[in-house]
């Protein structure tokens, strides 16, 4: 399933599903909506460390559209980095974002993906 707060072309898939969820004001609707559904047994890719850290707690796989896996142990070294660079990012020390996606990215993805997804199938994590 996909969550998001527009619409967003999917391929017709009949084991895809997108889920538009209408923020009512709140800037984190969507958020909340894969928080609420997501679960043990479930994995989910964001690059949105917070939201992993969310989804962490309620006993997903979460990882990274590059790969990164973001774990219990990781993830608060992860938001750490995340408010380290915010703050280089506002004064001005950082200017650019991260590197174009690549070749190596969606095959570092695929790797751990299919990893994910043997680890469900065998009900570990």
């Amino acid at each position: 399933m996909l969550v998001a707060a527009q619409w967003l072309r999917v391929p017709p898939e009949p084991w895809l599903q997108l889920e538009v969820v209408k923020d009512g004001g709140q800037l984190d609707a969507a958020d909340d909506r894969i928080v609420e559904i997501a679960g043990p047994g479930d994995i989910v890719v964001t690059e949105d460390i917070l939201l992993a850290g969310r989804v962490l707690e309620e006993g997903a796989q979460v990882m990274s559209p590059r790969g990164r896996v973001f774990t219990e142990d990781s993830i608060g070294e992860a938001i750490a980095t995340r408010e380290l660079m915010a703050g280089l990012r506002e004064s001005g020390e950082i200017t650019g974002g991260p590197a174009p996606f690549g070749k190596r990215d969606r095959s570092e993805f695929l790797q751990k993906l299919d990893a994910a997804v043997v680890k469900v199938r065998r009900g570990v994590g």
